[in-house]
């Protein structure tokens, strides 16, 4: 079974900064890619950054420039340093990863969710 907690989420105002963290724990031999996603209010889940195991990034035009994805392979961990916010990064920040539990086999593996709130 494997678990993906996040923290660091909460309220901030327009133009600062939060850093997301979510680690995984449990039995498994590694972690392929990780994402976050977020669910704006009353929209859809939108993929928002990845990383792969070696350490290549792709974001959303909306957040490049203003968020960092990163890993720490040893501690299975993944953040995501969040400036210059702005009110419509206000969503639940999910983490996702494609975890690596048997040979041949993976399983996608969700957080709880944390919610960010940026203030005007």
């Amino acid at each position: 079974q494997v678990h993906m907690v996040e923290s660091g989420g909460g309220l901030v105002q327009a133009g600062g900064s939060l850093r997301l963290s979510c680690a995984a724990s449990g039995t498994f031999f590694g972690i392929n890619a990780m994402n976050w996603y977020r669910q704006p209010p009353g929209k859809q889940r939108e993929l928002v950054a990845t990383i792969t195991s070696g350490g290549s990034t792709n974001y959303a035009d909306s957040v490049k420039g203003r968020f960092t994805i990163s890993r720490d392979n040893d501690k299975n961990t993944l953040y995501l340093q969040m400036n210059s916010l702005k009110p419509e990064d206000t969503a639940v920040y999910y983490c996702n990863a494609w975890v690596q539990i048997a040979i041949s086999r993976s399983l996608n593996a969700w957080g709880q969710g944390t919610l960010v709130t940026v203030s005007s």
